[in-house]
């Protein structure tokens, strides 16, 4: 048996990550801790000291934790563009009621629209950190919940 618990994301200022997070997508922040740096920086795979603050954010069941580095033995690395087809997590998706507006949010809070990905039913955008989001609209994830009979 298992259960999803929460998707983690390193962001170098956590208060502008929130506030992107919380403004432009709905998200709820649910809590805020900030673990001791032993046994964190074992599991982590980080140098002490690390001065971690992980701030947790919920949205439709998912849940995004900002991880926050302060400690010298755990600066952050300056963000590396990856290709669509690189290993790993690509993306996260939302779908919105008004993707103009969204991305116009989107720019006033940090972030990027990245226009040459705009195919009119969808747009990706960064948020201040450079992690790539999926803009769709509203219509999309209600045809999903139609057809999943939700």
């Amino acid at each position: 048996m298992s259960a999803f618990n929460h998707l983690g994301q390193c962001v170098t200022d956590l208060d502008r990550s929130r506030r992107f997070y919380v403004e432009v997508f709905g998200f709820e922040v649910e809590r805020e801790i900030q673990p001791p740096d032993s046994p964190s920086d074992r599991l982590l795979g980080l140098a002490p000291p690390i001065g971690m603050t992980a701030c947790y954010l919920r949205r439709d069941g998912l849940v995004l934790e900002l991880l926050h580095f302060a400690g010298e033995g755990a600066a952050p690395n300056a963000y590396r563009e990856r290709a669509m087809n690189d290993p790993g997590l690509t993306h996260i998706s939302v779908s919105v009621d008004d993707i103009p507006a969204t991305c116009a949010r989107v720019r006033e809070l940090g972030g990027a629209v990245l226009e040459g990905t705009d195919i009119g039913a969808a747009i990706f955008v960064r948020d201040p950190d450079g992690q790539l989001i999926e803009l769709l609209p509203m219509s999309y994830r209600e045809h999903l919940d139609a057809s999943s009979g939700e």
